[in-house]
C-alpha cells in the first residue's frame, strides 16, 4: 500500500489473488511453483485452463483457478482496449501488435480481419473463424461482406499458430491468394496476412508473398 503494486514480483501478485497456499507452501511459494511450471511466462500461464490449475497444483481449487483466469483475462482485455481504435497500420509490426492481444494466449486457432480506410487507419476488427488446435475454416464471403458494409479500402488478415511454428501452411497460402483475388474484384486491397506465434510473427507482405 505504501509503494504500489509495481514493486511486487509476479509471484507476489499471484499470491494476493490466491490468498493462501497449502500445507507445505505459502501463497508466495505456491505462486512461484505455478509460474515455474509455466516457464515464468505469464502468456503461457494464461493458456492454462481451470482444470490444468486444479489438477496440477495442490492448494488451487476451482475458485482460486477462476480468480487467476479472470485476472489474466482482464489484463488481456486491457491490452486490447489500450490500442487507439483509429490507429494507423504503418507496418507489419504495427499489424502484429494489433492482433497480438487477441491471439497470443489461445490454445486453438482463430482468424481475425482488420479493416482499414484509404489512410490505413483501423475501421474495425472482426473475428471470422474459430477452429481447433491445427486449423480453422475461413469464409471469404463473410470478410468481404463486412469490408463492403464498412466501406473499407484495405484488409489485413491475422491468425495464430498455437504450435509456435510461424511458417505458413499450404492452406494459409491458398487462403491468402484466394482472398486477395476476390477482394480485388471489389476494389479492396489485401494488405497483409499476419501469423501470430507468441512473441514472433510471419508477414506475407514482408516475405513478398502478397
Amino acid at each position: 500500500m505504501l509503494k504500489g503494486v509495481s514493486v511486487l514480483s509476479d509471484s507476489e501478485l499471484l499470491a494476493i489473488l490466491i490468498r493462501s497456499g497449502n500445507d507445505k507452501q505459502s501463497a508466495v511459494e505456491l505462486s512461484q511453483h505455478i509460474l515455474s511450471k509455466a516457464g515464468n511466462d505469464l502468456n503461457k500461464l494464461a493458456r492454462m485452463s481451470v482444470s490444468d490449475l486444479v489438477n496440477n497444483f495442490h492448494g488451487i481449487g476451482q475458485t482460486k483457478a477462476v480468480t487467476l483466469m479472470a485476472a489474466l483475462e482482464l489484463g488481456r482485455r486491457r491490452k486490447t482496449e489500450g490500442a487507439p481504435r483509429q490507429r494507423k497500420i504503418s507496418s507489419s509490426k504495427s499489424a502484429y501488435e494489433h492482433f497480438f492481444p487477441l491471439l497470443c494466449d489461445l490454445n486453438h486457432e482463430e482468424t481475425w480481419a482488420l479493416l482499414t480506410d484509404r489512410s490505413n487507419k483501423v475501421l474495425t476488427t472482426i473475428q471470422v473463424s474459430r477452429g481447433g488446435i491445427s486449423g480453422t475454416v475461413v469464409d471469404i464471403r463473410l470478410i468481404l461482406r463486412e469490408a463492403l458494409s464498412q466501406y473499407a479500402s484495405g484488409i489485413i488478415l491475422g491468425h495464430n499458430h498455437p504450435s509456435g511454428q510461424c511458417r505458413p501452411s499450404p492452406q494459409d497460402t491458398h487462403l491468402t491468394k484466394k482472398l486477395k483475388e476476390a477482394a480485388q474484384w471489389m476494389d479492396i486491397s489485401l494488405l497483409d496476412h499476419i501469423i501470430v506465434c507468441g512473441d514472433s510473427y510471419f508477414s506475407f507482405a514482408d516475405e513478398g508473398i502478397i
